[in-house]
C-alpha cells in the first residue's frame, strides 16, 4: 500500500478538499481518500507537507505523438491530406510514444492526453485516449475510438480549395459532411436489417463505413474543429440533423453565442490561446472565453493543441483563463475532470476517488501560480516523474 500523506488533497471532486489529508493507492488504484488514518508498517510513504496534491492533468485535444517535435515531415503523421474524408483512419496507428513531448509532458503533471488527426480534411479519423507514460502504445490507451474528428472554417477549404478541389467554401464542407453521415445512417439500416433477416454472421461488414457505427450510437462523439461563431452553429446544426453527442473544439468565438451553445448542450474544448493569431478565423482567440463558457453553466475543458501551444504549458493556459476572468476553480475543473466527462472516461481519471486510476500530482503551491512546481507525477500507480531524481520516462 502507498500513501501520501499531510498534502492539501484537492480531490476535484465536488469541491472536496482535505487539508493534512491522506490519499492511499495500490495496484494502481485509488484506495483511500480524506482524513488523516492509521498506516500500516509495511506501506510506503511520501510526506506532502506543504504541497498540493491533485489528479494528473488531462489535455482533451492534442496531437502529441502524432506531430513529433524536433522531426520534420519524417514525424508528421497528423494530416491524411490527399483526401477530405478519411473516417475510417485511427489515431493509435499514428502515435509514436517515443515523441519527447511525452516526457515533457509528464514533469508537467500531465498524465493522459486526447490525441488524433488533425484538421485538413473535412472527416480525419478517429481520436484515441491515452495516458502519457509508456513504450508500448497499446498499453497506454483508454478508450480508442474515443471521438470521430471534423473539421470546419479554414483549413478543409484551404487545403483542397487552393488545388481546385472540394471542399473550396464552407457550403461544401458542410454538404460533404451531410453526406458522409447519410452514406453511414444507410450503412447502418442495411446492417441492421440483414442481420436481423440473415444473422449476424451472414453480414460482410463495409471496412470504410463500420467506423461510423459508434458515432452514429452515440458511443463516442464527433469531435468537431470549428473557431468562427457560424463554424460552431453549422457544427450544432448538423450534430442535431443526425442526432449525434459533439464536443466543440476550439470554440474560439463560443464567447459570442455562448447562449446558443448552451442551449445545445455540447461541451467546449477551449484553446489553444497561447499561440499567434495566425488566421482571420481566430481572430477573436482570448483566454476570457473559457470563463465566459463556464460562467454559462457549459461544460468547459481547456487544451494545448499540442504542438500549436507546447502541452507542457497547460496548466499556465488555465491560470491566464483566471487572469482573463475564469473562476479558479472551474479552471483547475477545465485541466481534470471536465476533460475526463467530456473524454467521456470520467470513471476512470480526472479526479481524485477510491477506485479510480491512481494518477497524480503533486505540486509545491497553487497549480495556477507560475512558480509552482511538480513535485512529483505518478501514473497507474507508479512514480514517473520525480523533480529530485532523474524521471523514470527518460
Amino acid at each position: 500500500m502507498n500513501w501520501i500523506i499531510n498534502g492539501e488533497i484537492r480531490t476535484m471532486e465536488n469541491h472536496e478538499v482535505y487539508h493534512g489529508g491522506y490519499l492511499g493507492f495500490d495496484q494502481g488504484k485509488i484506495t483511500y481518500v480524506g482524513l488523516p488514518c492509521e498506516i500500516g508498517p509495511e506501506d510506503q510513504v511520501m510526506d506532502a507537507s506543504g504541497c498540493i496534491v491533485m489528479p494528473g492533468i488531462i489535455d482533451p485535444h492534442c496531437h502529441i505523438g502524432i506531430t513529433e517535435e524536433k522531426i520534420g515531415m519524417e514525424g508528421d503523421d497528423c494530416n491524411e491530406a490527399t483526401n477530405p474524408i478519411t473516417p475510417y483512419l485511427r489515431a493509435i496507428d499514428g502515435i509514436n510514444p517515443m515523441d519527447p513531448a511525452f516526457h515533457h509532458a509528464i514533469q508537467a503533471g500531465i498524465t493522459s492526453v486526447m490525441v488524433g488527426p488533425g484538421s485538413a480534411n473535412v472527416v480525419g479519423g478517429q481520436f484515441a485516449f491515452m495516458k502519457t507514460q509508456g513504450r508500448c502504445l497499446d498499453d497506454m490507451i483508454v478508450l480508442a475510438p474515443a471521438a470521430m474528428k471534423v473539421s470546419f472554417g479554414e483549413n478543409p477549404k484551404n487545403q483542397y480549395g487552393s488545388d481546385g478541389q472540394m471542399p473550396a467554401t464552407r457550403m461544401a464542407i458542410a454538404g460533404m459532411l451531410r453526406e458522409e453521415l447519410y452514406k453511414a445512417v444507410q450503412y447502418q439500416k442495411r446492417k441492421q436489417e440483414s442481420i436481423q433477416e440473415m444473422g449476424k454472421s451472414d453480414f460482410v461488414p463495409d471496412f470504410r463505413m463500420e467506423c461510423w457505427i459508434p458515432v452514429l450510437e452515440r458511443r463516442i462523439p464527433l469531435k468537431a474543429h470549428a473557431h468562427r461563431a457560424d463554424d460552431i452553429l453549422t457544427a450544432i446544426r448538423i450534430a442535431r440533423e443526425y442526432h449525434l453527442d459533439m464536443t466543440l473544439d476550439h470554440c474560439t468565438e463560443g464567447h459570442l453565442i455562448a447562449d446558443h451553445i448552451m442551449e445545445s448542450g455540447f461541451p467546449a474544448i477551449c484553446g489553444p490561446h497561447l499561440s499567434n493569431r495566425n488566421k482571420i478565423e481566430i481572430c477573436n482567440s482570448d483566454f476570457k472565453t473559457p470563463g465566459i463558457l463556464a460562467a454559462k453553466g457549459i461544460l468547459v475543458g481547456l487544451m494545448t493543441d499540442h504542438p500549436v501551444s507546447l502541452i507542457q504549458f497547460l496548466p499556465l493556459c488555465a491560470a491566464y483563463a483566471v487572469k482573463k476572468g475564469m473562476n479558479p476553480e472551474d479552471a483547475l475543473s477545465a485541466i481534470t475532470i471536465n476533460p475526463a466527462r467530456i473524454c467521456g472516461v470520467a470513471d476512470r481519471v480526472g479526479s481524485l476517488k477510491v477506485g479510480k486510476d491512481a494518477d497524480i500530482v503533486v505540486f509545491t503551491g497553487d497549480p495556477l501560480r507560475v512558480e509552482s512546481t511538480v513535485r512529483e507525477t505518478i501514473i497507474d500507480g507508479k512514480l514517473i516523474y520525480d523533480s529530485t531524481q532523474k524521471s523514470k520516462h527518460a
